[in-house]
């Protein structure tokens, strides 16, 4: 009895983590949503302090309430004000997945946020350290920066172990064809990754590093958008025991593909792409089971960025400088019958970017 409270025990900060972690969004020109825990359909916020082209993330509480947010550069507090020691984090704004922030899996207090800069430069993946407990409970940030591996792309993600509690968080290099896996456990962030030498190449000009990166539903796939000159989508498994990523496939050639997201049944693959040079901006869905490939929807807008499933099931589409988000209400469905609909969600009077928020991929939640 004793061993299975303890196991109990160990598995709830998990467990809490889950029931609310998406809850809130903040991206785009202080732009937010708020999804009901629990279910039910999202509505505006108006009090983001946060203007980011791409990337951010948020951390929020089991009961779905802020804690604080960023975009890679300055970490806001629940408040809306800068962290103290928040300014001049190494991400970058202009980043496809800039920011992604891990509950240590010791202390529901400490929060590690890993940032990736722009476009393969010497910034790379690195991570900062909030305390909850500094500031009367709104947080501080006491180390900030702390260089992981130099330099990486643009991608960013993160996977919940196998045994429940730890997390792993995975980037990759630039020029090269490796996928990095560090283990954040209660002893805080390995410092040595897992390398995968797996897919083909990131490299060349440094507008090659565009492009996100996502975890099916279950953490059994992990999938990569590979922008200009690659112009490919990559799936590969991934082990949530060991952190090896193996076997690719590849879609391709699709022009500047961007962003990228698993349907919540996990048979269908997402992807927007923008055409060469701005032509169509449109969203395509790759059948994981038999490989075809359909367009399912073509957006009025210039540019379509980011896609994030979401706790209402949905699939949400960042559309460049929009007051409207797109939407694919069915993404379970093939082909068509997905739906996608381009003016969506309307945000309050706020404009979308190119992002929306990096959050970590919670299987069995």
């Amino acid at each position: 009895m004793k061993r299975l409270l303890f196991l109990l025990l160990t598995l709830l900060p998990a467990a809490a983590w889950a029931q609310g972690e998406q809850s809130i969004w903040y991206f785009g020109q202080q732009a937010g949503l708020t999804f009901p825990v629990g279910g039910g359909a999202p509505t505006p916020l108006l009090n983001s302090k946060m203007t980011t082209y791409e990337g951010s993330a948020v951390a929020t509480n089991a009961q779905g309430q802020l804690l604080f947010y960023t975009n890679g550069e300055n970490i806001f507090n629940r408040q809306h004000a800068l962290m103290p020691n928040g300014r001049g984090l190494t991400g970058s704004s202009a980043s496809t997945q800039s920011a992604l922030i891990v509950p240590d899996p010791g202390s529901g207090n400490i929060f590690y946020v890993f940032t990736v800069g722009a476009q393969g430069g010497k910034e790379g993946f690195r991570y900062s350290v909030v305390d909850m407990t500094r500031d009367n409970g709104l947080g501080d940030v006491p180390r900030a920066n702390l260089l992981l591996i130099s330099p990486v792309a643009e991608k960013l993600t993160a996977v919940r172990h196998q045994n429940g509690r730890d997390v792993w968080v995975v980037a990759h290099r630039w020029n090269s064809n490796a996928f990095v896996s560090y283990l954040i456990t209660a002893d805080g962030v390995a410092g040595k990754p897992i390398l995968s030498n797996v897919g083909g190449m990131h490299a060349g000009p440094g507008r090659n590093a565009i492009g996100a990166m996502k975890f099916s539903p279950d953490g059994r796939k992990i999938a990569v958008a590979v922008w200009r000159e690659a112009n490919r989508y990559e799936v590969f498994d991934f082990d949530r025991t060991t952190g090896q990523v193996k076997n690719p496939k590849v879609f391709s050639p699709y022009p500047e593909a961007y962003g990228i997201e698993f349907s919540p049944d996990g048979t269908k693959l997402y992807g927007s792409t923008n055409g060469e040079g701005g032509g169509q901006a449109q969203i395509i869905q790759f059948d994981l089971k038999t490989g075809s490939a359909t367009v399912i929807g073509k957006s009025a807008n210039r540019k379509v960025g980011q896609l994030q499933r979401a706790p209402d099931g949905k699939i949400y589409v960042a559309r460049e400088d929009n007051p409207f988000l797109g939407v694919i209400p069915n993404p379970n469905a093939d082909g068509t019958a997905a739906k996608y609909v381009d003016d969506g969600l309307k945000l309050g009077g706020r404009r979308s970017k190119l992002g929306l928020p990096n959050f970590i991929t919670e299987p069995g939640k």
